[in-house]
């Protein structure tokens, strides 16, 4: 059944690399980024199946002429079909990961909103340390780092942190950050040296495009005011910075790091159609049944999803039961591992649901 399937993928592969051939197609912009995008999701795909037919065929072969053969030929063709005999298991599932339903926000850039939460200005300043950590795996990963907004606090940690993520599989590593994030640590205000707990949320959002999120002029409210830094002070002179109102879902988006004011309204409009993209679809979430719910997992505010504990050099993800006694090199980007382990955990789950539906 699997294979038969992915025949009919391939012949959509086929037709669909031809199409974009066609003039007529290359000339209609929209129509070509949609069917060179499906040409892209099928290709690995079919390059699987291709090598699995191959697999096959060989397997094949060997165990035929191992019915012919003599001597050391037979030795060598068990061991050939042996080898066979692995290759077309990895392949199969391989195959079975590339059929699962694919993340509609695969292949998105993302905005990663960091906020103090539970724990004063330790919060805060925690909150940096995550901001820090997030800007040196993008680092690592040749992503473009771009920072859309922030808000220091007093003791140089961030209330509030915005910055955009751009770059190859960049929703896919980063779509688990999202949660409340867990410190346990002796605060530079604690001065009797006791271990306090604080938190810091994170949001990851997939960026939206003009054309998926469509903001009605009139739904805005735009209003103007001067910048101003840490404390008060005026950094210009001039109302650059921006804060627009949604009025139809309330939402509030506010830039002031840029010195036009034309550049904080687009930054400002970036954030928005993010922030009401993921609205609709944790909306159109909650409207599918519990079974599938249960499908994509949890993930909710009130759920610490990772804690990171500074004694021990510790870091522990929750949802997964997995502990890492590499704390300084996780908050130097080193992420992978986690990132590896949870992405694991998600195909695993699918294939568990696919062979239940199956």
């Amino acid at each position: 059944m699997m294979l038969d399937r992915v025949a009919e993928l391939e012949r959509e592969y086929v037709e669909t690399e031809a199409r974009l051939a066609d003039p007529a197609i290359m000339s209609d912009q929209k129509r070509y980024t949609e069917l060179a995008k499906r040409f892209r999701e099928l290709e690995p795909i079919v390059a699987c199946y291709r090598k699995l037919v191959r697999a096959r065929e060989d397997l094949a072969t060997a165990k035929e002429m191992l019915t012919e053969a003599n001597g050391d030929e037979r030795e060598m063709l068990r061991k050939e079909i042996e080898q066979a005999d692995a290759s077309v298991a990895a392949l199969e599932e391989e195959l079975k990961v590339l059929l699962l339903p694919r993340d509609p926000n695969d292949g998105k850039n993302v905005i990663v909103e960091i906020r103090g939460a539970e724990g004063g200005e330790e919060a805060n300043l925690f909150a940096r340390d995550l901001f820090e950590m997030y800007r040196a795996f993008a680092a690592r990963k040749g992503w473009n780092f771009e920072l859309l907004s922030a808000s220091p606090s007093d003791l140089g940690g961030y209330s509030e942190v915005v910055f955009r993520l751009a770059g190859p599989n960049v929703w896919s590593l980063m779509k688990h950050e999202g949660g409340p994030h867990r410190v346990q640590r002796v605060p530079i205000t604690e001065s009797q040296g006791r271990i306090h707990t604080s938190s810091a949320t994170v949001t990851v959002l997939p960026e939206a495009d003009e054309i998926e999120v469509e903001i009605d002029p009139a739904d805005l409210e735009i209003q103007t005011f001067r910048s101003t830094g840490p404390g008060g002070q005026s950094v210009n002179t001039t109302d650059s910075a921006v804060r627009i109102t949604h009025r139809p879902s309330g939402i509030v988006v506010s830039m002031q790091d840029e010195k036009s004011q034309l550049q904080n309204r687009a930054r400002a409009l970036q954030v928005l159609r993010a922030r009401l993209l993921k609205r609709e679809q944790e909306r159109q979430a909650a409207m599918l049944s519990a079974e599938r719910r249960g499908q994509i997992g949890g993930g909710g505010r009130s759920e610490k999803i990772r804690t990171y504990n500074f004694k021990e050099n510790r870091v522990t993800d929750h949802r997964i039961g997995l502990t890492l006694y590499k704390l300084d090199k996780i908050l130097a980007g080193e992420l992978d591992e986690l990132t590896g382990a949870l992405i694991a955990d998600e195909r695993a789950r699918q294939l568990q649901v696919a062979e239940v539906v199956a």
